[in-house]
């Protein structure tokens, strides 16, 4: 498992992480599988969206913030309680598919680390799993009938 931190700048933000993401997909030597991202906080998460356009993580924010308004009022005593539901609405944990040793985003998709309350130092853990390797019909019957007695 990886760790990577990310320095967040502002108190609500979209960093991407896409080249860290891609760099431990390489250092995994993973060909074919999974890559799992978890962020290990509950006011901060993960999105995989469009990196072309900025204005796309403007507007992201934009209606996060519509639907849970920093300034509102909270039962929490915190001050962050917005931070927790737009955590929650986006969620902790991302996956994506590795091939060729790469990582196989979309041409337009980059991970995102979803800042709610910062600015911060964070943590995002990664896994990467290679796929089972799978067996033909002929190899699966080969097996089995060296495997009998």
């Amino acid at each position: 498992m990886e760790r990577i931190h990310v320095s967040t700048r502002s108190p609500q933000c979209m960093e991407d992480i896409t080249a860290q993401v891609s760099d431990a997909v390489r250092r995994s030597g993973v060909e074919e599988g999974i890559c799992h991202l978890f962020v290990t906080h509950t006011t901060a998460g993960l999105v995989i969206n469009e990196n072309d356009d900025p204005e796309v993580v403007r507007d992201l924010l934009e209606k996060l913030e519509a639907l849970a308004p920093s300034d509102a009022a909270y039962h929490h005593l915190e001050g962050n309680s917005h931070s927790h539901i737009k955590s929650s609405l986006v969620g902790q944990s991302a996956a994506a598919p590795v091939a060729g040793g790469r990582l196989a985003l979309g041409r337009w998709q980059a991970v995102f680390f979803a800042e709610f309350d910062g600015p911060r130092e964070r943590e995002v853990l990664l896994q990467v799993v290679a796929a089972r390797a799978t067996e033909t019909p002929a190899e699966e019957l080969s097996r089995e009938r060296q495997a009998e007695p």
